[in-house]
């Protein structure tokens, strides 16, 4: 495997042989953890609370890869639909997810990918290269949150409910994710 070109988690914790896929399961069953953790560390606020969701899919992504990083989002919304507490707050299930954050969880999947795939192409050694694939993916997130809040409360109301109270929060995460999967490299390559 070339691992200049790798993701953290394929060039350090996952191996060629045999416990491979038990390997990816056990990150992503790990990652959805992270994620339910994550967004109960919260700042209550309507329509949409400030969490640290955010913070960890960069992180995940950035770490796992694509195809790791969008699978652990997707088990993860898939415990959300069947009921699983993994969201913000008490509730889950298909109505929950059809609510004011139905777009903000879409846009993990989209943020997953973009950052999955900067990650893959080994962006996550470097922290600017990573934070400017991040704040892409960041951008994405709050497009389709906002386009899906918007739908609901209107336009203006979600502006300033949805996106203006996350943007320097974001910003930090962003800064936070980027360095921290860098470290982790150089942390690994002195190791």
């Amino acid at each position: 495997m070339n691992t200049s070109s790798a993701s953290f988690a394929e060039t350090h914790l996952v191996s060629e042989n045999a416990n491979k896929m038990i390997r990816y399961v056990v990150l992503a069953v790990l990652g959805t953890l992270v994620l339910t953790i994550s967004a109960k560390t919260q700042v209550v606020q309507l329509p949409v609370p400030i969490t640290l969701q955010t913070l960890a899919i960069f992180a995940i992504a950035a770490a796992f890869g694509r195809k790791l990083a969008v699978a652990t989002v997707l088990l993860y919304l898939a415990e959300g639909l069947v009921g699983l507490p993994v969201f913000a707050g008490p509730v889950a299930g298909p109505t929950y997810m059809a609510g004011g954050t139905a777009g903000y969880l879409v846009g993990f999947v989209v943020a997953a990918y973009i950052i999955g795939g900067a990650a893959d192409k080994g962006w996550s050694k470097n922290p600017f290269k990573m934070a400017g694939a991040i704040f892409v993916a960041d951008v994405a997130i709050f497009a389709l949150g906002f386009a899906w809040l918007a739908t609901i409360i209107g336009p203006e109301k979600a502006f300033f409910g949805g996106v203006v109270p996350f943007v320097v929060a974001d910003l930090i995460k962003i800064a936070l994710a980027s360095s921290l999967v860098a470290a982790l490299w150089q942390f690994f390559r002195k190791a």
